[in-house]
């Protein structure tokens, strides 16, 4: 029951407008549909991750927690977009784009606020999926890397089949975990995310990547004012304690 019901919440990405009428669609089928197969990330001004860093449903688990660290987890939890690439391990003397130090072989689409909430629900809140004392014996060969993006910080989150596991990459280090009870959830997100895929074309390569956001409206400018209050309060208060360290009230009598 808890599977249909998590096939069913995944209906909403190549197509956001499409509403499914079935609901015993399989997951593979119905991922179809939580993952845009276009290259351009959704402009979407009232997205639920942008107004609210609060919404990812679920808390990640503490050993997944503590293993990646807290600004990783802001970027899983509170991703304002969520890209997803199909990889591989690199041949040798490959010159061809990578991630990680993986090649691409392809672009597989942006994943949509209910899909995110899946995809932490199932593979980083549920304590049945994910296995911390047991090693399994295979190696672990990802084949899709899920790109959290926040601002312009990312956390990668790499997903192994047919050894499952899923692999965590942020500010240099490689965490990594034992997903063998979610292998069902795992190959049915590869499957169609790997049919999905279009052939990687670089964004720096035609100079389409900004490397800052561009406000056009009303409601992007009271957007971007909520999103930059916890900066503006950390200057506030660096520049408070500046101002007390400093001037005629902290000089010594000279004898």
């Amino acid at each position: 029951m808890i599977f249909l019901r998590l096939m069913a919440i995944l209906s909403l990405l190549i197509a956001p407008s499409m509403v499914f009428a079935q609901e015993s669609v399989t997951l593979s089928e119905d991922i179809d549909n939580d993952i845009s197969p276009t290259s351009t990330p959704s402009n979407d001004n009232t997205s639920a991750k942008a107004q609210n860093d609060d919404t990812a449903k679920g808390e990640i688990l503490e050993g997944i927690s503590v293993a990646i660290g807290e600004f990783a987890q802001k970027n899983i939890m509170n991703a304002e977009q969520v890209f997803c690439y199909q990889i591989a391990t690199p041949p040798e003397n490959y010159t061809g784009y990578t991630l990680d130090g993986m090649a691409i072989v392809g672009f597989c689409g942006v994943a949509n606020d209910r899909l995110r909430e899946i995809i932490i629900r199932e593979l980083f809140s549920n304590p049945d999926h994910i296995l911390f004392d047991e090693v399994e014996d295979c190696v672990v060969k990802p084949q899709i890397m899920l790109r959290f993006m926040r601002g312009v910080d990312a956390t990668d989150v790499l997903l192994s089949s047919p050894c499952h596991a899923v692999a965590i990459f942020y500010g240099g280090k490689l965490s990594a975990f034992n997903a063998k009870p979610a292998s069902t959830v795992i190959d049915n997100l590869i499957r169609p995310l790997v049919k999905n895929k279009i052939d990687f074309v670089s964004p720096t390569l035609f100079r389409q990547l900004l490397p800052i956001g561009v406000v056009k409206t009303e409601e992007q400018k009271a957007l971007l004012k909520k999103k930059n209050e916890p900066f503006r309060r950390w200057e506030q208060n660096k520049q408070e304690k500046a101002e007390k360290s400093a001037g005629w009230n902290k000089l010594k009598s000279q004898h």
